[in-house]
């Protein structure tokens, strides 16, 4: 049995709208989410004692939302994570976006999808916000229509995304969650226990983008195997062009996990894995091994709490982000603070900057076609 409750989360400035909040809640969890952003503010869970604490983290109120933060508990989109120098072809045309990240678009640019309020309905066990994308929003082609869905059954929440496009546009989206299984506002997230079910992953350069494969440049149709490469056949040709000596579009690499800091396929604690490989944090995509189907993603337990939670997912590809640009600045619920590395965040998606790698998984939508990917995150204790 779930429940669905609404009430005012607070007013925008300047008369720009109100910010509703609604609370699904079953006997095992409790889940706070609002029209801004389709954001998560709160998610209770309780511990092996039966104790609920709240594990994202947030803001209590909403003028803590409108301030810069970084996207805590949002639906970021058009295209989640970052596409490389803020631009893309799409049919021949190039689109430039909005940067925002270094050199980079991220999460969908200045004002994305988490910085606007969404149409609500309430269902029977949950909530769906609706928005429609105008054509030219953060330079992004053609009108997109979304609907992201969020629905509770007993320790499971799930959250289902859908879109419909006019023009074919790159479309890429996620929740943002930050979570900390000893409770918000506990000091890091050294004492988890992670699993990623991967073997590959993406190395990323100083920018966060996909690094080139000097090994493999210029061996762009060996590396590209099932997608046709856009040099390999010209119009009216029947037979593939033979390769060029330097190849202009360099795939990124897709490196196995093996005998690397990235090889999380077997729990790690935390703390002690950051320690022995000497990394400053995790903010990486990680190439699952599943289809189109639901497929496990990751598993983390809090050994302290007794709190397990474990992610499915529709996508091919989940951002381990280890909060590493947090700096205790922000304050959150409860007079918290938010210093680096006190949440996780565990972000399915396509891979970061698709749209410029034709051999990674396609992010295009193109109109008659229907986005729709559904995650999955599984709450228990252990």
């Amino acid at each position: 049995m779930v429940s669905v409750t609404r009430a005012v989360f607070g007013d925008l400035p300047s008369g720009a709208g109100t910010v509703e909040k609604f609370q699904l809640q079953s006997d095992l969890l409790k889940v706070d989410i609002i029209s801004w952003g389709c954001t998560i503010t709160a998610l209770e869970v309780k511990d092996r004692q039966g104790r609920a604490s709240d594990v994202v983290l947030g803001f209590a109120e909403l003028e803590g939302y409108l301030q810069k933060q970084p996207y805590f508990g949002a639906v970021v989109g058009r295209v989640a994570n970052r596409i490389a120098k803020g631009t893309f072809m799409v049919d021949g045309k190039e689109y430039k976006l909005a940067v925002n990240n270094g050199p980079n678009s991220l999460h969908g640019g200045v004002r994305g999808f988490d910085k606007v309020v969404w149409t609500p309905q309430v269902l029977s066990n949950g909530v769906q916000f609706s928005r429609i994308s105008p054509d030219g929003e953060e330079g992004y082609p053609g009108e997109l229509k979304v609907w992201v869905t969020y629905t509770l059954d007993g320790g499971e929440l799930m959250v289902n995304y859908r879109a419909q496009a006019s023009q074919t546009t790159p479309v890429n989206l996620t929740n943002h969650s930050y979570f900390n299984l000893a409770g918000q506002g506990s000091p890091n997230i050294y004492d988890h226990e992670v699993t990623i079910e991967a073997d590959a992953f993406l190395p990323v350069d100083e920018t966060l983008i996909p690094t080139v494969n000097a090994e493999t440049t210029g061996s762009w149709c060996e590396a590209l195997k099932p997608s046709p490469c856009p040099l390999s056949r010209k119009p009216g040709q029947s037979t593939p062009a033979p390769c060029p000596s330097t190849c202009p579009f360099p795939p990124g690499e897709v490196a196995p996990v093996q005998g690397t800091a990235f090889d999380l396929r077997k729990p790690v604690e935390l703390g002690k894995h950051l320690q022995e490989f000497r990394i400053h944090g995790f903010d990486h995509n990680f190439c699952l091994k599943g289809s189109k189907d639901k497929h496990f993603c990751a598993r983390v337990h809090h050994a302290g709490s007794g709190r397990v939670l474990e992610v499915y997912t529709t996508q091919p590809g989940v951002q381990f982000y280890t909060g590493n640009f947090l700096d205790g600045t922000l304050k959150g619920k409860s007079g918290a603070v938010y210093p680096k590395h006190s949440g996780f965040c565990l972000e399915t998606q396509s891979w970061p900057d698709a749209v410029n790698q034709p051999h990674f998984p396609p992010v295009l939508l193109r109109p008659g076609e229907e986005y729709d990917h559904t995650t999955w995150f599984k709450f228990s204790v252990a």
